[in-house]
């Protein structure tokens, strides 16, 4: 037990010794110093000794409009003075609620029929698996319930989200996942090809892996896939061209729903409104949060076609509820702050900006290889990923007991950057007002930060 009785009065101290971290070593963290954040101002937060960082992470993927939008501020104020709480069960409703869902409902990239409404990505995916659920017992199909998902995607952590999550860490010593989630090979092309195996054999050889699982597992017994456009936090890992498209004529052969988890993608971040536009994928239900508010509040989204919800319907009708509920579903204030953050997205025509900022980063980042760390440089829109390499010719990985990718994110955070490392790859989401100057400024203490790892690599005989 931390005795707090000798406890110094700095703020770090104070935090080691009473928050429980979350994706945090936590007994590391008792002995670690935290970064204490006290404020930020567009791209840009500084700590509580006055030192400024560039937020290359839009916090978690998620502050997509920066920090000080006074808009989403007063939206918010407004909103708690007039109604600071209902809730939408029970034939109850109120008009922050209605007039967001109607707006999700006209700029959804697939023709949707009506919003669920929960406080979070794993709230959202979670509810989106209950929902398959409900749907095949609804259809005389109960049996049909197992899910299939990505090996590193991540889905939340709630049980169900975090059983979704094809993340090792989510599911090691929780006795997770649970029986009927179900994980396939990730579509990362430089990590996973074979040797001279082209993007389009890749593509086809994943699908038929798919097609092979259902099989093996029973068409009858399989109800949903889950997919994230891009991966995120599994080291923001884009599909070859056809891969989408590949899987998806899989899931219609054996009447699998298909699920788009655009927590991290919506909203701009691949230079189209949703990433379901970017990498063509025809959903059943959509889930978005994070950029949905700007991360200014918590807010979900889960959107769902007329196939889905008059079957629901009529099956509510038959129980005499819909059994799912959360006490904040559709909070007055967060959707409140979530319709004007979609006004923002379109007055200061942030996707257009996205699209012009592009290759600055992109083909920023790009121009860093060569560098004898970097062995891939991936990305869409304003979200990228650097994979680090002991070999840029072979491609061959660190030893993952190294940390590679850690060292070089605390390099990072030392030169004024934050961002987050995924194993050895560092991913970069910053928020979507970024401009060309801070852009290159961001690159700029990146490669200060290669530089400063790429010596510490060397000293160790870490190079092959």
């Amino acid at each position: 037990m931390s005795d707090h009785s000798s406890l110094s009065n700095s703020i770090e101290a104070r935090d080691s010794n009473s928050v429980i971290h979350p994706l945090t070593n936590l007994k590391t963290h008792l002995e670690k110093k935290a970064l204490v954040i006290q404020e930020g101002d567009g791209v840009w937060v500084t700590d509580v000794h006055g030192n400024k960082y560039i937020e290359g992470m839009s916090g978690l993927w998620c502050v997509s409009l920066g920090y000080g939008q006074e808009r989403l501020v007063n939206a918010a104020t407004d909103q708690m003075r007039r109604l600071p709480y209902y809730h939408l069960t029970n034939h109850k409703s109120h008009q922050p609620a209605i007039e967001l869902a109607e707006k999700l409902l006209e700029i959804a990239p697939v023709p949707m029929s009506k919003i669920w409404f929960s406080n979070s990505g794993s709230e959202g995916n979670d509810s989106a698996v209950r929902i398959v659920w409900y749907y095949w017992h609804a259809m005389g199909k109960p049996e049909k319930r197992k899910i299939i998902a990505h090996q590193r995607a991540y889905h939340g952590n709630t049980i169900a989200s975090a059983s979704l999550s094809g993340m090792y860490y989510n599911h090691a010593s929780f006795g997770l996942p649970l029986d009927g989630f179900l994980h396939i090979t990730p579509p990362h092309y430089y990590r996973y090809s074979n040797p001279r195996e082209s993007e389009e054999d890749f593509a086809t050889r994943l699908a038929n892996e798919l097609d092979q699982l259902i099989r093996a597992e029973g068409p009858e017994t399989v109800g949903g896939f889950f997919a994230e456009p891009i991966m995120g936090s599994g080291g923001v890992i884009i599909p070859p061209p056809t891969y989408y498209r590949k899987v998806q004529d899989v899931l219609k052969k054996y009447d699998v729903l298909l699920v788009a988890d655009e927590v991290i993608t919506a909203f701009g971040r691949t230079g189209n409104m949703f990433g379901t536009t970017t990498m063509e994928l025809n959903p059943d239900m959509l889930v978005c949060a994070k950029g949905l508010s700007s991360a200014y509040i918590p807010i979900s989204a889960l959107m769902v076609n007329a196939r889905i919800f008059d079957v629901i319907a009529n099956e509510s009708d038959k129980v005499g509820v819909f059994g799912l509920s959360f006490t904040y579903s559709g909070h007055p204030v967060s959707a409140a702050v979530a319709r004007e953050a979609l006004s923002i997205y379109e007055d200061e025509n942030i996707i257009e900006h996205v699209q012009l900022m592009e290759p600055y980063l992109i083909g920023g980042l790009k121009e860093l290889l060569g560098h004898p760390l970097i062995g891939e440089v991936r990305g869409k829109g304003l979200l990228a990923g650097v994979e680090l390499v002991k070999n840029e010719i072979t491609g061959d990985a660190f030893d993952p007991s190294h940390q590679i990718g850690g060292y070089c994110a605390d390099r990072a955070e030392s030169h004024g950057l934050i961002v987050r490392a995924i194993g050895d790859t560092i991913s970069f989401c910053p928020p979507l007002i970024i401009n060309e100057i801070e852009i290159k400024e961001l690159i700029t203490r990146f490669e200060a930060a290669l530089d400063d790892t790429l010596i510490m690599a060397k000293q160790n005989n870490l190079l092959s």
